[in-house]
């Protein structure tokens, strides 16, 4: 499967309920295992770690309401 240009892989494991997920963004290969019994919601659990780590390859910081109230 592929998210915003990621390809990345949601698998069953022998325990029922438990999905293993793995991708790669560069040459950092991130996996872990999510339980539920949606394959559906395991996808997209993956889809928004894939995100999150987009976001941090990016470099982009997190702005806070301190941040934005200090701009104005």
């Amino acid at each position: 499967m592929n998210h915003k240009g990621v390809d990345f892989t949601v698998t069953t494991t022998a325990t029922p309920g438990i999905w293993k997920w793995q991708f790669r963004i560069g040459d950092e290969v991130k996996s872990g295992k999510t339980e539920t019994r949606i394959s559906l919601l395991a996808i997209r659990r993956v889809q928004l770690r894939i995100d999150r780590e987009l976001k941090k390859a990016r470099g982009s910081p997190l702005r806070s309401s301190t941040d934005m109230l200090a701009q104005k």
